[in-house]
C-alpha cells in the first residue's frame, strides 16, 4: 500500500508545486488585469474622458454582481457541485470573456459604433438601483466606461470564484504537508501582480510614443488566455492524481442559509468581519487611486526619451530587479542557515534600494507605487510564524490600523508639503508606501487565521463566504466614493475640461478649428487637469475607516479577554 502512495503525484514534492504554480500564476494573471488601468487614470481622462467619477464607478462594478446578485454565493456552490477542476477553468474562462469585453471599451473599433450610440442613450437609468443610489451606471456616464463597467463585472464574478477555487486546490494537493507555506506562497506571487501591473500597463500604454490605452487592457487580456491555458493543465493534472488515488473530487461545505443564524449572533464574528471590510476598503480601492495621486503630489519630470531612464527597456530591467527583491526577500525566510538567511536577505534589501533608485530616476508615478507589495512579500512569511508561535493577533490588528491612519494622512498632509522637494517627496512616498504595504500584511497573517476560533468547524466555509461577501460591499462603494469626492472637491477641474469643450465645440461649428485640432486641445487640458486633483479628502475619508478599524481592533480585544476566543493565543500550542 505504501508504494502505491508513493506513486501518487501529490506525493512528488514537484509536482505538488508544479501544481501550485499553476494556480498560483493564474491568480498573479487576474491580479494584474483587476489594476490594469489604475496607473493609467490620467490617460484614461485624457484619452477616453472618464472623469473621476467615471474612473471610479467603473473600479467599483468589479464586485457588482458579487454584491447585488450573490454570485459569490453561488461560486461557492458550483465549486461545491462540480469540484475543484471545473470550477478552475469555468473561472479562467469567465476572468477571459469579461476582459476581452473591457478591451473592446478602450479600443478605437468602440469609438463611433453603433455599439457607442446604444450606450450613451441606454443604461442611463436603472430603476430600483437608481433609488437606491447603488446603480452601476448613471446619466451620462461615457459610452467606453459603461462597457468596460459590464465586462469588469463579469471578469469580478470569475476572479472571486477563482479565489475560493485556488484556495480549495491547495488544500487538495498539501493536506498533511507544507500547507501554509503554499498559501502564503501563493499569497506573495498574486500581490505581485500589483507591482507587474503598476510597471507594465503604463509601458504598453505609452510603447514607441504613441499612447494607447488599448495596449495595456490587451497585456492583460493575453495574460488571462495564458490563465487559461494553466488552469487546463491542471485539470490534467488533478484529475490524473484522482485516477491514482481512486479518490473522488474533495468539495466544501455549501453555503447554507440555516448557518447564518449561528454565525450572526456572533460578537467576535461581526468585529472580525467589520474590521475586514474596513481594512480592505482603505486599500484596495486606495490602489486604485495611488499613482494618481502620487502624479498630482509629487514634481515628477520625465527624463528625455532617448536617454536609458526615459527609454522602453528600463522598465524591463526594473521589473526583474523587482523580482530579486521579491524572491530573495521571500526565500530568506526559510533558510534554516544563518548565513543563507543573511545573504539573501542582504540582496534582497539591495536590490530594493537599487529598484527605489531606478523608480526615481524614472521620475514615474507607477514605478514608485510598484514597491507598494515587496515589503509585503518579504514580512508575510515573519508575522505568519510569530502569530502562530506567540498569538497577539488582535494586537496585530490594531497595529495595522495605527499604521493604515498614519500612511493614508502623511499622503493627505505631508507628502504635498514636499511637492516642491524632488528627492524629500519621492522618499517620503517610498518610506510611506512602504509602511502601508508592511500594513496590509498584518491581515492576511492575523485576521484570517482567526475566524477559525470564532465559529464551529463545520460552519467555518460559510463563515468564510459571509465575511467575502462584506468585503465586497466596501470595495465596491469605496472606489466609487473616492471618485466622486474626487470630483466635488475639485470643482474648478470639471469645469475647466467643460469649459475648453464648450470653447472647441464653438470653434469647430464656427469653422476655425477642425474636429482634430479640437479634439488636441481637449486633450491637452485633460492631461494637465488628470494631474491637478486635491486628493486631501478621500484620503481623510480612508483615514477614518482605519480610526474605525482601531476602535472596532481595541474593541475585539476586550471581547476576547472577556469571552476566551483565544484571538492573542498562539495557533501552534506546545
Amino acid at each position: 500500500m505504501s508504494n502505491a502512495i508513493q506513486k501518487t503525484l501529490r506525493d512528488s514534492a514537484a509536482m505538488r508545486w508544479t501544481a501550485l504554480l499553476l494556480l498560483a500564476l493564474a491568480m498573479f494573471c487576474s491580479y494584474i488585469f483587476m489594476d490594469i488601468l489604475s496607473p493609467i487614470k490620467d490617460l484614461m481622462l485624457s484619452e477616453r474622458g472618464w472623469d473621476s467619477t467615471a474612473f471610479g464607478t467603473m473600479q467599483g462594478s468589479e464586485v457588482f454582481l458579487n454584491v447585488f446578485a450573490f454570485f459569490l454565493i453561488f461560486a461557492g456552490i458550483i465549486l461545491d457541485k462540480m469540484g475543484v477542476r471545473f470550477t478552475a477553468i469555468l473561472s479562467a474562462a469567465v476572468m477571459l470573456i469579461g476582459a476581452i469585453i473591457k478591451w473592446y471599451a478602450v479600443t478605437d473599433m468602440f469609438k463611433g459604433s453603433g455599439l457607442e450610440t446604444w450606450f450613451t442613450e441606454n443604461l442611463n437609468y436603472i430603476p430600483l438601483f437608481d433609488e437606491l443610489g447603488v446603480s452601476p451606471f448613471y446619466d451620462k456616464m461615457p459610452a467606453s466606461a459603461k462597457l468596460a463597467a459590464c465586462g469588469f463585472m463579469i471578469f469580478g464574478c470569475g476572479c472571486e470564484m477563482a479565489g475560493i477555487t485556488v484556495s480549495r486546490g491547495i488544500v487538495k494537493w498539501f493536506k498533511g504537508r507544507e500547507m501554509a507555506l503554499a498559501m502564503g506562497s501563493e499569497m506573495a506571487l498574486a500581490r505581485l501582480g500589483v507591482a507587474t501591473c503598476m510597471i507594465f500597463s503604463p509601458y504598453f500604454a505609452r510603447l514607441g510614443g504613441n499612447i494607447s490605452v488599448s495596449r495595456s487592457v490587451a497585456f492583460g487580456v493575453v495574460l488571462l488566455c495564458i490563465a487559461l491555458i494553466m488552469t487546463i493543465v491542471y485539470f490534467v493534472m488533478d484529475k490524473k492524481l484522482d485516477a491514482q488515488t481512486g479518490e473522488a473530487e474533495e468539495k466544501d461545505d455549501p453555503f447554507r442559509i440555516k448557518d447564518l443564524g449561528q454565525i450572526l449572533t456572533s460578537s467576535g464574528f461581526w468585529l472580525v468581519a467589520l474590521l475586514c471590510v474596513l481594512y480592505y476598503s482603505a486599500i484596495f480601492p486606495f490602489q486604485k487611486y495611488a499613482v494618481n495621486m502620487l502624479q498630482c503630489n509629487l514634481d515628477l519630470t520625465a527624463p528625455a526619451k532617448d536617454t536609458f531612464w526615459g527609454g522602453d527597456s528600463v522598465a524591463i530591467v526594473q521589473f526583474f530587479i523587482m523580482l530579486v527583491v521579491a524572491g530573495a526577500g521571500f526565500a530568506s525566510n526559510f533558510m534554516k542557515d544563518t548565513t543563507k538567511k543573511y545573504t539573501f536577505l542582504g540582496i534582497s534589501i539591495a536590490a530594493l534600494i537599487t529598484y527605489c533608485y531606478m523608480g526615481y530616476m524614472r521620475q514615474s508615478a507607477e514605478a514608485i507605487f510598484a514597491v507598494f507589495p515587496l515589503l509585503a512579500v518579504l514580512i508575510t512569511p515573519i508575522l505568519g510564524s510569530y502569530v502562530d508561535h506567540k498569538g497577539k493577533a488582535a494586537s496585530m490588528l490594531v497595529l495595522g490600523s495605527l499604521l493604515l491612519i498614519g500612511c493614508h494622512l502623511t499622503f493627505a498632509f505631508i507628502l504635498p508639503v514636499f511637492k516642491g522637494s524632488a528627492v524629500g517627496g519621492v522618499i517620503i512616498a517610498y518610506l510611506t508606501i512602504l509602511v502601508l504595504g508592511a500594513s496590509f500584511s498584518l491581515v492576511p497573517a492575523s485576521l484570517w487565521p482567526s475566524v477559525p476560533k470564532l465559529v464551529e468547524p463545520k460552519i467555518i466555509g460559510s463563515a468564510y463566504a459571509l465575511i467575502f461577501w462584506i468585503q465586497n460591499i466596501g470595495l465596491w462603494l469605496f472606489p466609487l466614493l473616492i471618485g466622486k469626492v474626487l470630483d466635488n472637491t475639485n470643482p474648478e477641474l470639471t469645469a475647466k475640461i467643460a469649459a475648453i469643450k464648450e470653447t472647441t465645440g464653438k470653434a469647430v461649428d464656427a469653422g476655425t478649428l477642425t474636429v482634430q485640432e479640437a479634439q488636441a486641445q481637449v486633450s491637452a487640458v485633460s492631461e494637465q487637469v488628470a494631474v491637478s486633483y486635491d486628493y486631501t479628502w478621500p484620503l481623510v475619508m480612508l483615514a477614518s475607516l482605519g480610526v474605525a478599524a482601531l476602535v472596532l481592533g481595541l474593541v475585539l480585544k476586550v471581547v476576547d479577554k472577556k469571552k476566551g476566543i483565544g484571538l492573542e493565543e498562539p495557533n501552534i500550542k506546545d
